[in-house]
């Protein structure tokens, strides 16, 4: 298992490094070229969604995105360490194994951008999960890989 990870602080400049970091990795673990345009949009929307998360709560840690090579799947997680955040809107959003220790009346209307983020996320990729808690949370997104050789 393959694994990169990349850490930026929460600036808006950096999501496109983010996008292109992904889709360079994504390419290299043999993810379906037809497929890259939605690893691109789908790590560009968690990363943002982060960004903006982080910016809005005062957070100065940086934003991290683990790229990992498995066998049959080629996943990403996009983690912001704001506790609880984006759960109500994972809900909203029917995003599935959305979880937290929150209460759902803890969020304000900063949700209704998360549930918009998380919705796109959620058209683009089919097998997603979000999560939060007290360390902030994480959007897992995970792909097939193609069983032919991959270039090295």
């Amino acid at each position: 298992m393959a694994t990169v990870e990349l850490r930026f602080s929460a600036q808006p400049e950096h999501v496109r490094t983010a996008r292109l970091v992904a889709a360079a990795v994504a390419r290299r673990a043999g993810v379906d070229e037809a497929v890259l345009d939605e690893v691109r949009l789908a790590v560009g929307e968690a990363c943002t969604r982060a960004v903006g998360l982080h910016r809005s709560n005062g957070v100065t840690t940086p934003i991290r995105v683990v790229l990992t090579e498995e066998e049959k799947t080629f996943s990403i997680a996009v983690g912001d360490e704001v506790p609880g955040a984006g759960v109500a809107a994972a809900d909203a959003a029917g995003v599935p194994g959305a979880r937290s220790s929150a209460p759902v009346e803890d969020f304000d209307d900063a949700d209704g951008e998360d549930e918009m983020g998380l919705a796109v996320i959620r058209g683009l990729v089919d097998d997603v999960e979000v999560s939060a808690g007290e360390d902030g949370g994480t959007i897992r997104m995970s792909w097939p890989v193609s069983s032919a050789d991959v270039l090295s």
